[in-house]
């Protein structure tokens, strides 16, 4: 089988060489997680002001003459859809500034924060649209299956399916610290092999630090690269 051409870029464009990486004080990793952490909550306060607009607008307090129920299936959608985007810059900044696996509770709390804004902010409309007897029949059997459907979406690419922590991280670094990795766009995985045969079929590849894989969220090492 041929190996398809592929493309080597460098995570850094200013590495051009290997360097010995040791692993940032919580300080570092924490200061360069801010800015995803705050453009996460910045999405998930959007997405519970158009689920206060579609409460308003579901009790008539905010009522819109012409249109009604697009404005509200367009709330609930918006609504998903900014849990979801909120959720992704969480799991970024988790990549980068993981908790401790210490307390158990606390590292799954953090992890699925995600999770939680989706049930925060789409569960109770769901409750709502159940219980809510002065909804007429068309209507209800409309916005109820969006916004269940609007909850599961969000809570499924909300959840962090593989989060890592503190301790794997610093353990991960000084395993490879000073080698050279490869990752691919949209693969989970870091190789240790430029050559590995799951590399084989990407037409581009990164390559950079450990570091730099695991703040792109490559937490897994390839399981042949491991073998070899």
């Amino acid at each position: 089988m041929a190996v398809k051409e592929r493309k080597f870029v460098k995570a850094n464009a200013r590495q051009e060489t290997k360097v010995e990486v040791t692993p940032r004080t919580k300080e570092e990793r924490r200061q360069k997680a801010t800015g995803k952490r705050i453009a996460a909550f910045v999405f998930w306060i959007l997405a519970l002001a158009c689920e206060v607009s579609f409460i308003l607008t579901l009790n008539k307090t905010l009522y819109i003459e012409k249109n009604m129920l697009y404005w509200q299936l367009g709330f609930l959608i918006v609504d998903a859809i900014l849990v979801i985007v909120g959720a992704q810059f969480w799991k970024r900044a988790n990549d980068v500034d993981p908790a401790s696996e210490e307390n158990k509770l606390k590292f799954f709390l953090w992890n699925q924060m995600g999770l939680i804004a989706a049930a925060v902010c789409l569960a109770p409309l769901v409750i709502l649209l159940i219980t809510n007897k002065d909804l007429d029949k068309k209507t209800k059997n409309i916005l109820l299956p969006v916004a269940a459907a609007a909850l599961v979406i969000a809570g499924l690419f909300s959840w962090d399916w593989n989060p890592m922590s503190e301790e794997e991280m610093t353990q991960t670094i000084t395993e490879y610290s000073g080698d050279t990795v490869y990752y691919t766009r949209f693969g989970k995985s870091y190789h240790l092999n430029p050559d590995c045969q799951a590399l084989q079929n990407s037409s581009i590849v990164f390559e950079g630090t450990i570091q730099e894989a695991l703040d792109a969220g490559r937490h897994d090492p390839c399981d042949f690269c491991v073998k070899q």
